[in-house]
């Protein structure tokens, strides 16, 4: 447990953004997997929709630092490219 003030204050700091960045990260996984089970199902009028839901909740997590930016780059290009074939 912390004993000085400013460690106690980091302390409850960090529960806040753990919070936050946690909710962040579960919606980007949730539509995530939306997407690649409209893929699989071959569902190809929920793909273009479900798609840009993908990738502003992969775009969002990368600006609050819960994902890296080239990570979030990479994952929304190859959803893209699966979302493509499936949709050809």
């Amino acid at each position: 447990m912390a004993n000085h003030k400013a460690t106690k204050k980091s302390a409850r700091q960090d529960l806040i953004r753990r919070a936050r960045n946690r909710g962040v990260r579960t919606q980007m996984r949730s539509t995530v997997k939306a997407l690649r089970g409209a893929i699989e199902s071959g569902d190809k009028d929920a793909i273009p929709s479900r798609m840009k839901d993908v990738e502003r909740a992969i775009r969002k997590a990368a600006s609050k630092g819960v994902v890296p930016a080239r990570q979030a780059n990479r994952k929304v290009s190859r959803l893209a490219r699966a979302a493509h074939a499936a949709l050809s």
